[in-house]
């Protein structure tokens, strides 16, 4: 079985984001579906994200004249379609032919923002260019080389990112088993990482291993790092990774705009908490002083629903989409997020919330 699914596009036939996985199982290699599957450890931590979401519920409203749903909403003036956007997601190329270039189609069709990863297989420009209208993060890894951080950064400045993605709870990999029962190494070139490799001889990431990618992350983050890079690009720098409430209020008094809420889909520390279950006290602490993005474990309309009522101003979601993207292609992407805004105007019409706004004004049960 190829790393790479086939060039088709087409719509997908989808009953819940769950089922997918089983669906792309049997048309991936075993090292890439692993890579993308797995979580770390004993995934502990990646199953606790989704079940999480039944601890709190949703009281019903009723007899409120709601008759639609209007999932409009914006971040950093961007005007947005849904409050769903897409989780920065490495090698995506393992997915599909057309890697992150149908991703960034997908999602733009969707009306939402698409991310892109520094360890992606499609250069960063590439991927502006293939939807030039449609807002676009780029989401960047640390180097211990400041000058592949700089060089990096003006590229994602250059091709017209409107923001940038600090990625602060990734300094090295999580333990995932099935990489290693697979041997998985990376089979496709990071052309970002080859741009720079041209000129230092660095490498571009093909053929190695997670631990090998990391090797040159910068594993002493700190918080003077989120200057920098405002000071390098002039863009709105999101911390990634925040999962307490104290990091919360650092990254905001260091300069953050906003705050990514995210235990890396339960990829990094297993047997840290759900992404869920701290989210309101994150929330509490940044007191709407700057937007907060949440991610981890999403897979129901529902949960999008508790997330922005816990506090969250959007919510993102990673392997569903790359599940798409592998069924389908671009318009497998918009699939994805068409299913869950389904799911989500349902709910928000059953619970008496006609809008983004009256989400976040609601109050979760226990």
């Amino acid at each position: 079985m190829s790393y790479q699914a086939s060039n088709e596009e087409k719509d997908l036939k989808i009953v819940n984001l769950a089922s997918l996985e089983a669906r792309v199982k049997p048309r991936m290699e075993a090292g890439a579906f692993g890579y993308i599957r797995g979580g770390s450890e004993d995934e502990w931590t990646m199953q606790q994200n989704t079940v999480a979401f039944q601890h709190k519920k949703i009281m019903p409203h009723v007899l409120k004249g709601i008759d639609s749903a209007d999932l409009h909403t914006n971040i950093f003036g961007i005007d947005l379609k849904t409050p769903i956007i897409e989780a920065p997601s490495a090698a995506q190329g393992l997915a599909h032919t057309k890697g992150e270039i149908d991703t960034a189609k997908g999602v733009a069709d969707a009306g939402s923002i698409f991310s892109i990863s520094t360890y992606a297989n499609t250069k960063i420009e590439d991927a502006a260019a293939a939807v030039p209208d449609a807002p676009q993060f780029f989401q960047l890894y640390m180097s211990k080389d400041d000058g592949f951080n700089k060089f990096i950064l003006d590229k994602a400045v250059k091709a017209g990112a409107k923001a940038i993605i600090l990625t602060a709870d990734s300094t090295l990999g999580g333990y995932r088993e099935a990489d290693v029962i697979n041997g998985f190494q990376f089979p496709l070139p990071m052309p970002n990482l080859a741009a720079y490799s041209d000129q230092t001889d660095s490498g571009d990431g093909q053929g190695k291993g997670i631990s090998e990618i990391y090797a040159a992350a910068k594993q002493g983050l700190v918080l003077a790092d989120i200057r920098k890079v405002k000071e390098w690009t002039h863009l709105p720098v999101i911390v990634k990774g925040i999962q307490a409430p104290e990091d919360a209020e650092a990254v905001i008094l260091s300069g953050a705009d906003a705050i990514w809420v995210s235990n890396h889909g339960g990829r990094q520390l297993d047997g840290g908490p759900a992404s869920f279950d701290v989210l309101p006290a994150i929330a509490h602490t940044v007191a709407k002083r700057v937007p907060i993005i949440f991610d981890s474990g999403v897979r129901r309309g529902e949960h999008v629903f508790k997330a922005l009522a816990s506090g969250a101003d959007l919510v993102a979601i990673g392997r569903p989409v790359i599940y798409g993207l592998n069924l389908g292609g671009a318009k497998g992407v918009k699939s994805v997020f068409d299913h869950l805004n389904m799911e989500l105007s349902i709910t928000m019409q059953l619970a008496g919330t006609k809008d983004v706004t009256a989400i976040k004004n609601t109050t979760l049960i226990d």
